[in-house]
This record gives C-alpha cells, structure tokens and sequence, in this order.
C-alpha cells in the first residue's frame, strides 16, 4: 500500500456514484483515504436535507459499510488543531485539521478555494479537485482504476449501466478529465 493519504472531504462524498468511485479506488492500494465522523455526519446531513426520500437508517447503513469497506479510515485526535489552523471558513478547519493529523497529502475536495495554498503548504497539503485526484491515479496505473471503475458499474444492477452511462455519471458529478481518460478504455470498463 501506498503511504500517500488524502481526505475526503465530505463534499466527494455527497454524490453516490462519486462516493462509490472515491471508496472503490481505495481497494487500488495506490493511497490511503481517510475521513473523520464529522465529515461523515456533513455528508449525511446534506442529502437528508436536499433527499427527504433517503431515511436516516440508509445512510447509517452506507457509513457503516464505507467504514467496513475502508479500515481505520477514522481520524480522531484532531480536534485541538482546530484551533490553531487558518482557513477563509471556519467551518472548514476540522478538515485541514485532520489531513495535518493524519499527515495526508491531499484534501480531496470540491472546494478548492476554500482550501487556499498558502494555508495548506506549511503542512505538504494540497487540496485536490476529485477529477483531478482522480485523473493522477489513472496516469499512476490505468489498469487498477479501470478494474476498479468495472466493479462498480458491474455492481449497479437496478438499473444495469453500460460504460457509457456510468461515465455519463461521473461527466455529471464534475469529472470531465476523468471521464475524458476513461473513454478510450470503455471496452474495459
């Protein structure tokens, strides 16, 4: 396993389809990810309120599965950096906190301005937008991810998705650089 380690912040983990990707490229060995409870109660907070139609129990059920799915990917300890990290939003230093205790390499984030450099580099941090994380996986080993992406389309069954409906998928969660990787290996997929 790779020693580099990126967060998850717990915006890459509101979609399912991105969420599902995020976990299953765990499986790859090419990092580690990692999150915290509060970031796992964010994502889950958000689809409750946008998703009346999700329960509560679905989404404990998702958590727990995606813990299961990635050992120790629990962060704790991190709390009292909180108040000593600097962000535009305050709301956002719990995270940058636990990428500093969990000594990460990346904030995998759609916020990127949220995440200023200056305020990230002191601690080797870089924040990554997923199709961006996602696309330097794909160039550190294509066959990984696309086994990786195959399992997941081949796990969606109601309804089953061909290739080009599962790229369809990550084009609408904001991974164009990814989906323009993935294209050319859709026999794969």
């Amino acid at each position: 396993m790779s020693n580099f380690t990126a967060i998850y912040d717990a915006c890459v983990l509101y979609p399912a389809s991105l969420r599902d990707l995020l976990i299953r490229l765990t499986f790859t060995k090419l990092f580690r990810a990692r999150w915290t409870e509060r970031i796992e109660e964010e994502w889950i907070e958000a689809l409750l309120e946008k998703r009346p139609d999700l329960s509560r129990e679905r989404l404990e059920n998702t958590r727990r599965r995606m813990r299961d799915a990635v050992p120790d990917c629990l962060i704790t300890g991190y709390e009292p950096l909180t108040e000593v990290v600097d962000l535009p939003d305050p709301k956002d230093r719990h995270v940058l906190a636990a990428a500093i205790r969990a000594q990460a390499g990346a904030i995998v984030t759609f916020n990127l301005r949220d995440f200023p450099e200056n305020a990230l580099r002191p601690h080797g941090i870089e924040a990554q937008h997923p199709d961006v994380f996602v696309q330097h996986l794909i160039h550190i080993d294509r066959a990984l991810v696309c086994a990786a992406v195959r399992e997941q389309r081949v796990s969606l069954k109601n309804p089953p998705y061909s290739p080009e409906a599962l790229l369809d998928r990550f084009r609408a969660c904001g991974l164009a650089l990814t989906v323009a990787e993935l294209e050319p290996m859709k026999a794969l997929l």
